[in-house]
């Protein structure tokens, strides 16, 4: 048999790999809804100053983590309307998520010491979708570093397969769905502040899985937006920015 035989089976073996067929999906009525991105997007587009007049920052270091296959500038309106409103708000600086790598919270861990290099205070984070599993393993792995933790739409409680992504997240990155490079316990609180924004409409994750149970975050707030809209929609800025004020408490 050739060599490269073994390395394309290899290559495809988790990628492809099913599991048992999870109790119950997000709705596919929810999950179409969520083509209303440009929508939301334009919304936001015009209300930009409005939003921004909502948010009460306090100079906070705050550091975004993107959702599976999404990129600094699926951010960026979050982004500008948090800095606007006070807070310093910074993109996580790795390009495209492309799923989670063995050094994922190595690498974050060099990004929030350069931004506390800058501000010298603990980085809140605020992670969409599987950015902000990475958000709250960060924060376990350093605690001392973390003002708290905001999540939207993040499947962290639950079965992990409850949701229409995780054959994407294992063709993108390769690695079972419960079976992160890194090691994981997706359901233990982090030591910090953590809210959990969910929404009954989101349509990829399953909202309780995305607001888990008491024990679990510390709040849960519930969101009027899809999936897509947490980072681009006015009623998902607004939620982070009031989650934000929540934890300064």
């Amino acid at each position: 048999m050739p060599p490269y035989v073994h390395a394309v089976s290899n290559f495809w073996k988790d990628r492809l790999a099913d599991g048992p067929r999870p109790a119950e999906l997000p709705s596919l009525n929810h999950l179409l809804g969520n083509l209303s991105l440009p929508f939301d997007l334009a919304r936001t587009r015009a209300q930009a100053a409005a939003l921004a007049d909502q948010v009460k920052g306090d100079g906070r270091p705050v550091l975004l983590i993107p959702g599976l296959m999404a990129s600094e500038r699926r951010m960026e309106w979050l982004r500008t309307i948090l800095t606007a409103g006070g807070y310093e708000a910074h993109d996580w600086g790795m390009g495209r998520n492309m799923g989670p790598r063995p050094d994922s919270l190595e690498q974050i861990d060099r990004r929030v010491d350069a931004i506390r290099r800058e501000s010298g205070a603990p980085v809140t984070l605020v992670g969409w979708s599987l950015g902000g599993l990475y958000a709250r393993e960060y924060a376990k792995f350093a605690r001392n570093k973390v003002g708290g933790v905001v999540t939207m739409g993040t499947p962290f409680s639950g079965d992990p397969r409850a949701n229409h992504a995780w054959r994407l997240y294992q063709l993108v990155s390769g690695v079972p769905v419960d079976r992160p490079p890194f090691p994981c316990t997706r359901e233990e609180k982090p030591p910090v502040p953590t809210i959990a924004l969910w929404s009954r409409r989101d349509g990829v994750i399953l909202p309780e899985c995305a607001k888990g149970r008491a024990g679990e975050r510390d709040a849960a707030i519930e969101v009027d937006c899809t999936h897509m809209g947490f980072a681009a929609a006015p009623e998902g800025i607004v939620a982070v920015a009031k989650a934000l004020e929540t934890i300064r408490g």
